[in-house]
This record gives structure tokens, C-alpha cells and sequence, in this order.
């Protein structure tokens, strides 16, 4: 549905809704209709109060609420303002961990899922995989092994044993498949907890078996064999339930700070510092993705300025010029509507004006 001045004005009258939250669905529209990206900026603020006919307060707010919902980012000063940016993994997974806080959720359900899923993903990584991937598989299983002498070392490695699994995620073109398995590795990392009482020869173990099939699982892959790829996932997948059921392991149920979202991000840009490939690969991956899901008409705007990298300031302000100018028409309706209120209250004597102004009150 095209964001005209009608699609703008008729929520805008809704009493029931706040006029921050219905701005800020707008701006979605404005987004989806403006064929925006991942690094290009939303009109300035004053733009946006013009659009929409709303107070620089109420645009304010709605840029709050896009934010905090990771769709966009604003920044402040003279070439301050909203931009476009890909919802982090790590809100997603804050928010997944919210809501199963209060859900009855098992170190069972979790490998339950795993054991479905992680055998499919890897398979359907073998083909995608690139020399940048297997340096990184490799540097994985070293950090791994051989087994720490400190506690806490060990129990690093066990968050290690996890990237290797995102490792084979990055590189599988099926992006829900991808962002389902990343979930529920990061949900392993984060809630996991093993207790004091564990003997550090179960840690050795653990990382030993962990090391050892994640080398089978390497070797096949570089063989090109998908599907005793996936056969070593599903056993490895059977083994790692075991030994944590073994070792005691324990699900810990808390909510997700965004203290905790900056130590993943942090995580994250290691990550990317050692092995950049894989995720480099993602993003174009995702954006193939989107544009095939879109109409014909926009889809040659995006991939011009994808394969030649020119003009694309000039797509953006076409492509944002081109929904603001469906929206001129808002000014003039927002303009009889504060001439009839005004013309209203002109009219009205004061002491119904006192009245009406206690009521709203």
C-alpha cells in the first residue's frame, strides 16, 4: 500500500493509539515505499514534521521507538537524524530470552531443536564454504584444544566449541534457517551454566569429543560430502546432550540486560576481526533475499546501484522524493484542520472553553 496523505491521515485521527506509535509505523512505510537500505538516512526532522503534520516531539518519539526496536539509529548535531540499519542478532535474541523467561524451557527442548536443525545447516553450508572458512574452523579447534588448566579457560572453550557452529552458519544461504541456528548458539553461550562440582576431567572430555567430531565434520566438508556431513552433525548433536546432562549442566533462567547486548556485539566484532569473510558474505546474501521479495518496479533501482556503485545518493533522494511527494497533500489537509478547530474555538464562549480545557485535563 502506497503512504499517500490519505494512508497518513486517517491513523493519524485514531484517539485509541499514541500519535509517537502511529508516526512510527508510518515511517516503516516510508522505509518499505522509499526503498531504503541499510545505511541510507530518513528525511531531517523538520521533513518529517512537514510530512506528517506532527509536533518535532511527537517525531522524536517515534524515531525512540524505531530505535529501541533496532531499526534505525539516530544520531544528534547538524548532520544528525535517522538512519536505516539491519536489526542486530543480538536485540533479536534479547528479546527471544525476554519472552522465554517466563516459558518452561529445558536444556532438552533446546538440543531437541539442534538435533533438527544444525544437521541441515551444515550440510547446506558444504557447497558455500571458502578457504576463509576453513582457516577459521581450523583456528576454532586449535583454541579448543588441548584442554585448559584454569576453570574458567575451560569453560571459554566450551563457549568456543559454539563458534564453530556459526562459523558453518555464515556461510548456509538459507538466511531464516541461519538466524534460527544463530539464536539458539547464542542462547547456548548465554544461559548454560555448568556448577563448581563439575570434575575438570568432564570439561577434558567434553572439548576432547567436541574437537574430535568437529575435525570429522571439517574433513568432510572439505571433501565436499553434505551428506556424511550431516550424519556427523546428527551424532554430534546426540553426544553433546549427553555430556552436558553428564556434567550437570544447567539452564539458568534470567532476562537479557543490554549490558549483556554490548558484551555479544563486542564478542561479535572479534569474531569479525579473525574471520570477516563469512559474514561479509551474509549481507549480500540477505539483500538478494529482499530484493526478490519486492516488486518488479524498484527491484532494477536497487541492483543498478548495487553492481555499478554509482548514483546512489541520487536513487535514495529519488526514492524518498518520489513517497514525500504522495504526502504534499497533508500539509493542506493539517492546515483546514487547525482552521476549523481554530475557528471552532473562536466561536466557543469561555466558559466552555474552561470546561473543555478541565476535561482534557
Amino acid at each position: 500500500m502506497a503512504l499517500d496523505a490519505q494512508t497518513v491521515r486517517e491513523p493519524l485521527e485514531i484517539k485509541q493509539q499514541k500519535r509517537g506509535d502511529l508516526v512510527a509505523e508510518a515511517i516503516k512505510r516510508l522505509i518499505t515505499e522509499g526503498n531504503l537500505l541499510p545505511g541510507d538516512r530518513l528525511p531531517r526532522e523538520v521533513e518529517l514534521q512537514q510530512m506528517f503534520g506532527v509536533s518535532k516531539s511527537t517525531i522524536r518519539e517515534a524515531l525512540k521507538s524505531l530505535e529501541v526496536q533496532g531499526l534505525i539509529k539516530v544520531s544528534t548535531g547538524p548532520s544528525g537524524g535517522g538512519m536505516v540499519v539491519e536489526v542486530p542478532l543480538e536485540r533479536t535474541f534479547q528479546l527471544m530470552q525476554n519472552y522465554l523467561f517466563f516459558k518452561e524451557v529445558s536444556i532438552d527442548d533446546i538440543y531437541t531443536v539442534r538435533q533438527l536443525l544444525e544437521p541441515e545447516l551444515a550440510a547446506g553450508a558444504v557447497p558455500h564454504l571458502t578457504e576463509a572458512d576453513f582457516a577459521a574452523l581450523e583456528n576454532n579447534m586449535s583454541c579448543c584444544s588441548p584442554a585448559s588448566h584454569d576453570r574458567h579457560e575451560l569453560l571459554r572453550q566450551r563457549q568456543a566449541d559454539v563458534d564453530f557452529h556459526d562459523i558453518l552458519a555464515a556461510a548456509n544461504p538459507n538466511s531464516f534457517l541461519r538466524f534460527t541456528c544463530e539464536l539458539v548458539n547464542e542462547m547456548i553461550r548465554q544461559l548454560i551454566v555448568f556448577g563448581n562440582e563439575t570434575p575438570r576431567r568432564e570439561h577434558e572430555k567434553f572439548g576432547t569429543a567436541n574437537v574430535n567430531i568437529h575435525r570429522e565434520i571439517t574433513d568432510a566438508a572439505r571433501a565436499g560430502d553434505a551428506e556424511r556431513v550431516r550424519e556427523l552433525m546428527h551424532f554430534h548433536m546426540q553426544e553433546a546432550r549427553t555430556y552436558i546432562k553428564r556434567m550437570n549442566g544447567k539452564l539458568r533462567g534470567r532476562l537479557i540486560l543490554d549490558s549483556d547486548i554490548a558484551d555479544m556485539q563486542q564478542r561479535v566484532r572479534s569474531q569479525l576481526g579473525a574471520n570477516a569473510a563469512p559474514v561479509s558474505r551474509r549481507k549480500p546474501v540477505a539483500k538478494t533475499e529482499k530484493s526478490a521479495m519486492t516488486d518488479a518496479a524498484p527491484a532494477p533501482k536497487r541492483a543498478t546501484r548495487k553492481a555499478t556503485g554509482e548514483g546512489g545518493g541520487a536513487v535514495k533522494k529519488a526514492a524518498v522524493k518520489k513517497v514525500a511527494t504522495k504526502k504534499v497533500a497533508t500539509k493542506a489537509v493539517v492546515a483546514k484542520k487547525v482552521a476549523a478547530k481554530s475557528a471552532a474555538k473562536a466561536t466557543m464562549s469561555p466558559k466552555a472553553r474552561a470546561s473543555r480545557r478541565t476535561s482534557s485535563n
